[in-house]
């Protein structure tokens, strides 16, 4: 009796596979590490930290929310396109120039629609910042009140693109406010 040989080719197409999967497993790896991971600053805080407080910082945001309003004044307005792809709905956004840009806002109480004072505000903070990078952050703590305003000034900008304007108010009674709109520099 004769022996044929046959050829079986499984043996190469396992390890073909396993060769296959361990450079897509490489690529993976490599393609994902080259891209930064940006931390987000939602309510002006690390994402730890909201993550973590979450309850009491929309308890104190609501608390705010039902007595007073923030405005931003004195920018021009960007008029917004509604995208026909997409259900959301976007705000107008807040036009940027380049170099110095100067900020006005103005807290109100709802109740009596009175401009509230600085007696009532324990701190103020304000963020300029870029959707999904912190690299080009300018965050601005000392901040003045002058005829009831709210203004930061001197705030340098140089990158075109989308910006968030943010700012955040610790209240002396235990609730803070957050505003945020969109802005954009041509």
């Amino acid at each position: 009796m004769e022996r044929v040989k046959e050829k079986t080719y499984w043996p190469h197409m396992i390890v073909g596979f396993l060769m296959m999967a361990i450079l897509l497993s490489y690529w993976t790896i490599r393609s994902a590490s080259s891209m930064p991971v940006q931390e987000s600053n939602t309510y002006m805080q690390k994402y730890q930290m909201v993550d973590i407080n979450i309850n009491e910082i929309l308890i104190k945001k609501d608390a705010f929310d039902k007595k007073y309003s923030i405005e931003l004044t004195h920018k021009d307005r960007m008029v917004v396109t509604d995208n026909i792809h997409s259900n959301k709905i976007q705000k107008d956004q807040v036009v940027l120039k380049e170099g110095k840009n100067s900020f006005n806002f103005i807290i109100k109480d709802k109740s009596s629609s009175n401009i509230v004072s600085t007696l009532d505000i324990d701190s103020i903070q304000f963020l300029l910042t870029r959707p999904h990078t912190k690299v080009d952050d300018i965050l601005v703590k000392d901040i003045k009140f002058i005829d009831s305003k709210i203004v930061i000034n001197d705030i340098n900008i140089k990158k075109k693109g989308r910006y968030t304007v943010q700012i955040r108010l610790d209240m002396r009674d235990g609730s803070i406010g957050y505003y945020q709109t969109p802005a954009y520099l041509k």
